[in-house]
C-alpha cells in the first residue's frame, strides 16, 4: 500500500488489473518531457523497484497484512509462508492445512485520500485497490467477475473519445519517451541498481551517440522525422518496455494483468491509451502478442525478429 501512496504523490496526485481467461494471447498527452523524468526517476529509487524496472509502471504491491509473531506459540503458523493472490487472504482449515479465501473489503485498511481510489471497468469507484480485488474474488465463477477488471488509478470519470488523429500520434512520443526515460536511467544509475550491466551497454551506445535527439517538447513533425533518421536508437527501448511487462507469466505475450501497471496510471491522464492498447491486440483475442507490440510502434519485420530470437533465448536461461 504503501508504494501505491508513494507513487502517486509523485505523480503529483494526477491521478492494477486483475487475471483474465487464457484464451490465449492478451495518445499520449501524459507530460513525457524532460521535466517529469526526474521525478519518476526519484520515485524509482525510492520504491527500491526491481533491477531495469520502466518507473513509469505502478507495481501491484503487497496487500497481506502483517503476520503478528507471538512467541510463546509453539507451533509455526501455516500462514507464515502461504501466498495468496490480491483479493485472498490466508486462514486454516481444520486440519491445520494453510488455504486461500476471498478477503472481506470491510477488513480493507481505510483509503488516505481519493487518490487511493481505483476505478473498475464496471464505471465504479472503488475506496482502494484493496476494496477493489476483494470485490472480485468474491464474483468468482461469475460473468460478472469474469469481466470485472481494474481499468484505471484514480475516481471514475468521464474519459474523452479519442479521434483518429490523436490516436496516430501516440506511438510517436510513447518511443521518444521510453528512449529518454533509458538515457536518465542510464544517467543516474551510479550504484548499478537501475539496470543491468546488458541494458547499460545498450543505452550506453544511445546515451553517446551525437545524433540523439534531446528530450524535450518537440513537435511531432520532428518525432516522425527522427525516429526515420535515427530508428536504430528506438528499437531497444521498445523492447525493453516489453520485457518489463511480460513477466507473470514470461511467454511473449501481455495479458490485461501485465499491461496494467503500464496501463492504469496513464488512462486518466491520457484519454487514447484504451484505444491504443485495442488496437495493438490485432488479432483481438486479449493478448498482445510481441509481434504485434513491435508493429504498434513501427518496429520492421527484421528487428522484431531478433527481439524474438533474444526473447527465446532469455526464455531458455530461465528455464535453464
Amino acid at each position: 500500500m504503501r508504494v501505491w501512496i508513494f507513487f502517486l504523490f509523485c505523480l503529483a496526485g494526477k491521478t492494477l488489473a486483475a487475471p483474465v481467461s487464457k484464451s490465449r494471447k492478451a495518445v499520449f498527452k501524459l507530460d513525457l518531457s524532460v521535466q517529469a523524468i526526474p521525478i519518476i526517476i526519484f520515485c524509482l529509487i525510492m520504491q527500491e523497484l526491481e533491477v531495469g524496472t520502466n518507473p513509469v509502471q505502478v507495481e501491484t504491491g503487497e496487500f497481506d497484512e502483517a503476520i503478528e509473531v507471538v512467541e510463546d506459540v509453539i507451533a509455526e503458523n501455516p500462514c507464515l509462508n502461504h501466498h495468496c493472490k490480491k483479493g485472498k487472504v490466508c486462514e486454516v482449515d481444520d486440519s491445520n492445512q494453510p488455504m486461500c479465501v476471498c478477503q472481506d473489503p470491510l477488513t480493507c485498511p481505510a483509503p488516505v485520500g481519493d487518490f487511493e481510489h481505483v476505478c473498475g471497468t464496471d464505471n465504479k469507484t472503488y475506496e482502494s485497490s484493496c476494496h477493489f480485488f476483494a470485490t472480485k474474488c468474491a464474483l468468482e465463477g461469475t460473468k460478472k467477475g469474469h469481466k470485472l477488471h481494474l481499468d484505471y488509478i484514480g475516481p471514475c470519470k468521464y474519459i474523452a473519445p479519442c479521434l483518429d488523429n490523436e490516436l496516430n500520434e501516440f506511438p510517436l512520443r510513447m518511443r521518444d519517451w521510453l528512449k529518454n526515460v533509458l538515457v536518465t536511467l542510464y544517467e543516474r544509475d551510479e550504484d548499478n541498481n537501475l539496470l543491468t550491466e546488458k541494458q547499460k551497454l545498450r543505452v550506453k551506445k544511445i546515451y553517446e551517440n551525437e545524433k540523439r535527439l534531446e528530450a524535450g517538447d518537440h513537435s511531432l513533425d520532428l518525432l516522425a522525422l527522427d525516429f526515420e533518421k535515427n530508428y536504430n536508437m528506438y528499437i531497444f527501448p521498445v523492447h525493453w518496455q516489453f520485457g518489463q511487462l511480460d513477466q507473470h507469466p514470461v511467454d511473449g505475450f501481455l495479458s490485461h494483468t501485465e499491461l496494467a501497471p503500464l496501463r492504469a496510471p496513464l488512462i486518466p491522464m491520457e484519454h487514447c491509451t484504451t484505444g491504443f492498447f485495442e488496437q495493438c491486440d490485432a488479432d483481438q483475442d486479449n493478448y498482445i502478442a510481441l509481434e504485434e507490440w513491435a508493429n504498434c510502434f513501427g518496429i520492421k519485420e527484421r528487428e522484431f525478429l531478433t527481439m524474438l530470437l533474444i526473447f527465446l533465448l532469455s526464455s531458455v536461461n530461465l528455464i535453464c
